[in-house]
């Protein structure tokens, strides 16, 4: 993750991509030899993968030169440390509530004194023993990834305490629960959505923190840029099989038309 931090500490947009649904290696090929993505986020909140899962996809990624975080459920201390060590370059914490909540997020993901991560140099990233134990220490403190969804009413009333986190790298709006959340369901344009979004960018311009979203048409890509997200996740697996489906009908359309 540390290209994606550095391009978003320089104000560079990065663009994303979700895998959940069908996370399989040449998936992840396909989205590397097509260019044009910095890294992909892996579902597991919605899809829950095996760790084998994740690490054959990680080191595709990788393979591409894509940066990878998995998004999980704030639940489970040992999940973070098994995303992390299976090579995953950082952790997305889903359905946050309170500042709190989100510290705790953080020093699962983080070695003493900054956390309480357990210590464990076996898996991938501490290149299974062959990194000395201080040196992985440092080396993951600084380098792993922290973001932090911005989905419920309670999370955005305490933006600002969360983006003042030290560790938290990212701030993330979901915006299909963030409208559910609002009464205004699938209206991701409405104004108590742009509200909430004018809420976090405030927040993370104050505390100098970038934030990202999941975005779903070229409208909604535009507004959240133009008011400073830099992490775009313009899509995900089930959508482009969808979109690769529809387009082959529209293609053969003469074919399709009495189906």
């Amino acid at each position: 993750m540390l290209r994606t931090k550095e391009k978003l500490a320089r104000g560079e947009t990065v663009r994303y991509m979700a895998l959940g649904r069908v996370l399989h290696h040449n998936v992840i090929n396909m989205i590397g030899f097509n260019g044009g993505f910095d890294g992909l986020w892996l579902d597991h909140e919605h899809v829950g993968f095996s760790m084998e899962n994740l690490e054959i996809a990680c080191t595709a990624a990788r393979s591409q030169n894509l940066d990878c975080f998995v998004r999980i459920a704030p639940t489970d201390y040992a999940l973070v440390t098994k995303c992390l060590e299976a090579g995953a370059g950082g952790i997305m914490a889903a359905m946050i509530y309170s500042a709190e909540q989100a510290e705790q997020i953080v020093r699962w993901a983080k070695f003493a004194p900054r956390g309480n991560r357990g210590l464990n140099v076996s898996g991938f990233d501490g290149r299974y023993t062959l990194t000395p134990v201080a040196k992985f220490v440092q080396e993951a403190n600084q380098n792993g990834f922290v973001a932090i969804q911005i989905e419920t009413l309670e999370s955005v009333e305490c933006v600002d305490a969360i983006a003042a986190i030290d560790g938290v790298d990212l701030l993330f709006v979901g915006p299909s629960d963030l409208s559910q959340a609002l009464g205004v369901t699938g209206d991701f344009m409405h104004p108590k959505c742009q509200e909430a979004i004018d809420k976090v960018a405030a927040a993370c311009r104050k505390h100098n923190k970038p934030w990202g979203a999941v975005t779903p048409n070229a409208e909604h890509c535009q507004m959240l840029h133009s008011k400073g997200c830099r992490m775009l996740s313009v899509s995900n697996d089930s959508r482009v099989v969808q979109a690769g489906l529809n387009a082959v009908k529209t293609n053969f359309a003469k074919f399709f038309a009495d189906a």
